[in-house]
This record gives C-alpha cells, sequence and structure tokens, in this order.
C-alpha cells in the first residue's frame, strides 16, 4: 500500500471523523494486521489517542457493539 502524504492525510481525517461507536468496532473486530494497527505506519497512534479519549472500550460501549 503506497503512504503518501496524501493518502496519510485522507487516513487521519477519516480517524478523526469516527465515533466512537465505530472505533470501537474497528479495535475489537479488525483482521490482523489491519492498516490502524500496523506499527510501520502513523495510524496507529492516533486512532489510539483519539479512542482512549473518547472513552476507549468501555463494558458499556463493549456491549452496544455486541448486539
Amino acid at each position: 500500500m503506497n503512504h503518501t502524504p496524501d493518502r496519510i492525510e485522507l487516513e487521519t481525517k477519516h480517524i478523526n471523523n469516527l465515533s466512537h461507536l465505530d472505533m470501537a468496532r474497528i479495535y475489537r473486530f479488525a483482521e490482523s494486521g489491519h492498516l490502524y494497527f500496523d506499527a510501520r505506519y502513523p495510524y496507529y497512534d492516533l486512532f489510539m489517542k483519539r479512542f482512549n479519549k473518547l472513552g476507549g472500550m468501555t463494558p458499556e460501549v463493549s456491549k452496544a457493539i455486541s448486539l
């Protein structure tokens, strides 16, 4: 996958526009090697900082995405 500055900007905007529940679904159900959890790219830190700022994986969020 090509991670040009434009691609990084696009993915950063996407992460910043995800809802708390959308982030929880990605966190819980993403396939192994998902782009946002690959340490070779800058997305993991951005994703986790934002997800934790929104409250992270609370019992309520966990239940909401499991329904």
